[in-house]
């Protein structure tokens, strides 16, 4: 199976040619839609550019984009928030929004119930989708601090994701390999940054996209 992963568009339209473009080149079976999609944007808005790709798209929203938005896309996407699901076999849990922040945006969820929702969906050796990362991998901005959330930081401890993959902190564009885990943050779609996942069993082989490339 290959995916084509995809964070942090935030409406920038501009992006979606570029993006199917990746699509076709690199021959992906789907994309893993990992959150804002909208920039403080609207459903309709959402909706709107998600009709825009090509392929089957697993989609999750992220913190700047309206919750509603979960039930709104679900005829034109697998809007898969919150849900337990399987493609070729590999399990795969997923999980919108984001861990409490200091912006107050339209889409967090508190830690205690980000927790008891992944704890339900969860199982040993799935890819796992979050919009927001495990705390300290990946989740480090410019100022040092670590902002990922300890909830998942939990469930990825305990059940030991054969990957997690997550966006939300665009300075943390990354690939890393931690203990059983391979974890990646794409990067900003607004920025012309993407991932290529391929999983065959349990072989993994990801790289990055970025505007350099």
């Amino acid at each position: 199976m290959m995916f084509l992963v995809l964070t942090d568009l935030h409406q920038e339209e501009l992006k979606i040619d570029w993006i199917n473009q990746l699509e076709n080149e690199q021959n992906v079976d789907a994309i893993l839609f990992l959150g804002d999609i909208t920039n403080f944007g609207t459903c309709d808005d959402g909706v709107r550019l998600l009709r825009k790709f090509k392929h089957p798209v697993y989609f999750i929203p992220g913190n700047c984009d309206p919750p509603n938005i979960v039930r709104e896309a679900a005829d034109i996407v697998n809007s898969v928030h919150g849900k337990s699901f399987e493609i070729g076999g590999r399990k795969f849990a997923a999980l919108g929004g984001s861990n409490p922040t200091i912006f107050k945006t339209p889409f967090e969820i508190p830690e205690e119930v980000i927790f008891a929702t992944l704890d339900k969906i969860s199982s040993k050796n799935m890819i796992l989708m979050t919009h927001a990362p495990s705390y300290g991998i990946l989740d480090e901005i410019p100022s040092g601090d670590h902002v990922g959330s300890k909830s998942i930081e939990k469930i990825v401890d305990m059940y030991e994701p054969l990957v997690a993959l997550s966006g939300h902190i665009h300075e943390s564009v990354g690939i890393k390999k931690i203990g059983k885990t391979l974890f990646m943050n794409p990067g900003p779609a607004k920025d012309g940054y993407a991932g290529i996942l391929e999983i065959d069993g349990d072989k993994v082989l990801a790289k990055l996209i970025g505007p350099e490339n």
